[in-house]
């Protein structure tokens, strides 16, 4: 909204000119300062006491303190954590790699449907996260079990003489992580379709390329940021969900979040938790930068600079 005003007083102008006045500038400025504030306040700072805490030494009464050290780090790399670190690693490529597959089709689905239908079927996928996640799994667990839905089907359809194992197993894990993760896989990768541009598949058509060729040479590379995006957001969550862990999968498919939880909270070792916290957001930073490097170079070969211009 604009607002036309007259020079006037001591800053009046001899002609008498009017100024162009911007009211809204203000109110722009002060919602990028407090959003910044926020930021700064509840993350930065939060972050730069984890980065810390990870380089101090541990104490049973005061948690962390003095003198500064590195040996928490050394210790994520022993044979005991990283074994653990391994695990988290597969278990989480694995319900990335499975959520893709799921997601990939669906989300391909789901954006070639008319608006409605679209959003209905969104609408559905997004209901289960109005109820909280540890009661979802919590109810996985019952379905799970050895007298849940599951192994009732089972056994009433003759498929199994007897009860089979399905929790505290790593299938377990996965099967939940999966279930709670899907839709972060799917939404970007809907906006990923959204904005493919259907001339350029028409054209190759046209010109006899089959499905396979289309796919590979035109939806694969055009879609692949959403694949890159929804990947991250499903990966790195899946390595800390230490609920998941411990509700399907036992002691013995633990994830790193596990550790970390357990390190805060059991053991009171607040520098190696930070030090595994701090790891965790290299990766994530590694990624991202990965991330970054992926789609610069998708618009460089599509000729696009840097902005998507």
């Amino acid at each position: 909204m604009y607002l036309w005003g007259k020079y006037n007083g001591s800053n009046s102008h001899p002609t008498g000119r009017k100024i162009l006045i911007k009211p809204h500038l203000s109110f722009r400025s002060s919602i990028i300062f407090l959003t910044l504030f926020w930021l700064g306040l509840f993350v930065l700072v939060p972050h730069v006491l984890v980065l810390l805490t990870s380089i101090m030494s541990p104490d049973p009464q005061h948690l962390a303190v003095w003198p500064l050290t590195l040996d928490a780090y050394a210790r994520v790399f022993e044979p005991l954590y990283a074994e653990v670190f391994w695990h988290s690693l597969w278990l989480s490529t694995v319900t990335t790699a499975i959520c893709l597959l799921l997601g990939y089709p669906f989300a391909w689905i789901v954006a070639k449907l008319p608006k409605l239908w679209r959003g209905v079927l969104l609408f559905l996928m997004i209901v289960p996260f109005w109820t909280n996640s540890l009661i979802r799994t919590y109810a996985l667990k019952l379905m799970l079990g050895n007298k849940g839905l599951v192994n009732t089907v089972l056994v009433g359809l003759g498929l199994s003489d007897e009860p089979v194992e399905l929790l505290y197993t790593p299938f377990a894990v996965i099967f939940g992580l999966v279930y709670v993760l899907l839709p972060f896989m799917v939404l970007p990768l809907v906006s990923s379709f959204d904005k493919l541009d259907k001339h350029l598949i028409e054209a190759a058509h046209d010109l006899g390329a089959g499905f396979w060729q289309r796919f590979r040479h035109i939806i694969l590379p055009l879609t692949m940021p959403g694949i890159i995006a929804g990947c991250l957001i499903v990966f790195l969550p899946a390595m800390g969900m230490f609920y998941v862990a411990d509700l399907l999968g036992g002691a013995k498919n633990l994830l790193v979040g596990n550790i970390i939880r357990n390190q805060f909270l059991v053991v009171r070792d607040w520098p190696f938790g930070a030090a595994f916290s701090i790891t965790l957001i290299a990766i994530m930073a590694m990624l991202m930068w990965l991330y970054f490097l992926a789609n610069r170079r998708i618009n460089r070969q599509g000729g696009l600079d840097d902005d998507g211009i």
